[in-house]
């Protein structure tokens, strides 16, 4: 007779009881979970000294450490959960952890009962207890042949398993389960972060304690819960995650909620206003913003570049659209904990750290932003440049971005918006972007307001056609996306708002930790005094009017840029910007 055959009807009470009778085929109760009213559990003994420790950690981890109940020192029964009696031998296997270290699997903790005098028991949550509520939405199971955690693999102390069947269905997942994941590491399909007893494992682990008891993998206690319950935090439909493909390779996908994405695709049409009757029109690609918004969400490390050398007949030529918008989205970057720093051309050093020194005395930067240039010279120079020691699996930074920079035309000139050559005056930046596209792991952004900027590659038959851009148009494309604006500063400032949106929203924050540390609201952060304002981007624009950079437009050495005045147009496109991402959800 196999037992497993009939476990779906059997009552908690009788599955334990079977357990202790130690009939055949149930030693593994992961093949007995799946379809089951029921939930199992994992159990973890530990010195009654770090139990304050432990519960704590579970506390602010209840992702992939549910905590269920915990029992009194040195007793057995948990009586929140109903009885679950015999905790001590009802368990399958046991494994016992010494200083770390595994030293064995035991059958019952019988023969430790001395150790066990003045220790606690904890019950967590199994990820089996979600899989009969997989099979209800649809969704295959992980391990079709009943062999457990075939598909469980570790990193970092925590678990995730997979393959999915296809991308489309993690959607699916979150709906179910309310399951955090993030990268994909197999091409063969999406791996998801699962909350998982390897997690309990690896958290003993790492402890160096000097005793401690854990279920085996795959070995689990039958409670009198219900498995199939619907998540305590159930989401709103404004607040429920949308899964969007970033990169392929590596294959990289991200989430954002349905009201986070309406508010960004809000921003990148507020922005799009084409203030110079250009035909930027033509050149939208609606959800950029929203795309160039999640890559930065994951990186450590993100170049800035910028400098349009637009007036030939003064010194500086540089003009002032360039620069505010870059240190607007440097400015959010830094209360981001991100690495930032901006790569600019040799000529024009000197002028870009006297800016940000200045915007650093003037508090539209709160610290120092490195300062970086590259002139290109060789064949490998600009993988030299990204990764380190030259290697493409060990970049140094994580996505570019480029806001108002030239960008080499079909012909390897660069040229202003009046078709006058500018090489002489640039060095080859561009090199790195053409580079990116050949080191997986790395990504980037473009924002212009034109046709000839650095990024404009992605769209430039639409530039050719629209834009008169045989000559100028730019052959360099950006990674993910190109941000259209009517003055590119603008999209530095959308950019920083729409970084803010994203992780405003408490699931993705959740997500990119892999669901583990305690909920930071976004004023914990500062992060609202880090987004663009009025008062600041004023600052910015008179400490560039002190060093000579002039209004690319009409060449005013004035508070203005691209030609309309900055108070009016520019102050209040930064207010609108401001006011859409406050808003609450």
């Amino acid at each position: 007779m196999t037992f497993t055959l009939h476990l779906k009807s059997c009552l908690p009470s009788a599955v334990r009881s079977l357990i202790l009778q130690k009939k055949p085929n149930i030693r593994n109760m992961s093949s007995m979970a799946r379809g089951e009213p029921t939930a199992p559990a994992s159990v973890v003994v530990l010195p009654r000294s770090l139990a304050p420790a432990f519960e704590k950690f579970c506390q602010v981890n209840s992702g992939p450490l549910p905590l269920l109940g915990e029992s009194e020192p040195g007793k057995w029964t948990l009586p929140a959960l109903d009885a679950v009696p015999g905790t001590r031998t009802g368990c399958p296997q046991f494994w016992k952890y010494k200083f770390s270290t595994c030293t064995g699997s035991l059958t019952s903790l019988e023969e430790s009962l001395e150790q066990l005098k003045d220790t606690v028991a904890f019950l967590l949550g199994s990820s089996f207890s979600l899989e009969g509520a997989w099979e209800k939405g649809g969704l295959p199971r992980r391990d079709s042949a009943g062999h457990g955690h075939m598909g469980a693999y570790k990193r970092s102390s925590f678990a995730f398993t997979g393959p999915l069947r296809s991308a489309e269905k993690i959607q699916r997942v979150y709906e179910i389960g309310g399951m955090p994941w993030r990268r994909a590491l197999t091409a063969a399909g999406i791996p998801v972060f699962w909350p998982s007893q390897l997690t309990s494992l690896e958290a003993v682990s790492a402890c160096k304690m000097p005793l401690a008891f854990t279920s085996s993998l795959g070995c689990t206690v039958m409670t009198d819960l219900k498995g199939t319950a619907a998540p305590a935090r159930c989401l709103t439909p404004e607040g429920m995650p949308e899964i969007h493909h970033i990169s392929q390779d590596p294959l990289h996908c991200s989430m954002v909620s349905a009201s986070v994405a309406q508010k960004i695709r809000e921003l990148e049409m507020i922005i799009a206003i084409d203030l110079g009757s250009r035909g930027i029109g033509h050149l939208l690609r609606p959800g950029e913003l929203l795309r160039a918004s999640r890559s930065p969400s994951h990186a450590r490390s993100v170049p800035l570049t910028t400098d349009f050398p637009e007036h030939l007949n003064h010194e500086p030529p540089e003009e002032t659209e360039c620069p505010p918008g870059a240190v607007a989205l440097a400015a959010f970057l830094q209360a981001w904990g991100k690495g930032v720093s901006m790569v600019v051309d040799q000529r024009a050093l000197n002028l870009h750290k006297k800016l940000v020194d200045e915007a650093v005395q003037r508090g539209v930067l709160k610290r120092q932003v490195p300062i970086l240039t590259y002139q290109g010279g060789s064949a490998g120079a600009a993988q030299a440049f990204l990764c380190r020691d030259g290697n493409p699996k060990s970049p140094r930074f994580d996505h570019l971005v480029v806001i108002e920079r030239t960008g080499r035309a079909a012909d390897g000139n660069y040229y202003n918006t009046r078709k006058r050559n500018i090489k002489h005056l640039v060095d080859p930046i561009d090199d790195l972007f053409l580079a990116v596209q050949k080191v997986p792991g790395i990504s980037s952004t473009g924002v212009g307001d034109g046709g000839n900027e650095l990024g404009k590659g992605k769209v430039k038959e639409a530039v050719k056609r629209h834009i008169n851009g045989d000559i100028i148009a730019c052959n360099v494309e950006t990674d993910f996306a190109v941000i259209i604006a009517g003055v590119s500063n603008w999209g530095g400032y959308a950019l920083a708002c729409a970084l803010y949106i994203v992780n405003s929203w408490e699931v993705h924050r959740r997500y990119l930790r892999k669901a583990v540390g305690p909920f930071r609201a976004p004023g914990e952060q500062n992060w609202t005094q880090a987004l663009p304002s009025i008062t600041k981007e004023e600052k910015m624009l008179g400490i560039l009017v002190q060093h000579g950079v002039r209004s690319g437009v009409s060449g005013t050495l004035g508070m203005e840029v691209d030609g309309p005045p900055f108070h009016g147009t520019h102050a209040q496109m930064i207010q609108k910007l401001v006011d859409v991402t406050m808003v609450q959800a």
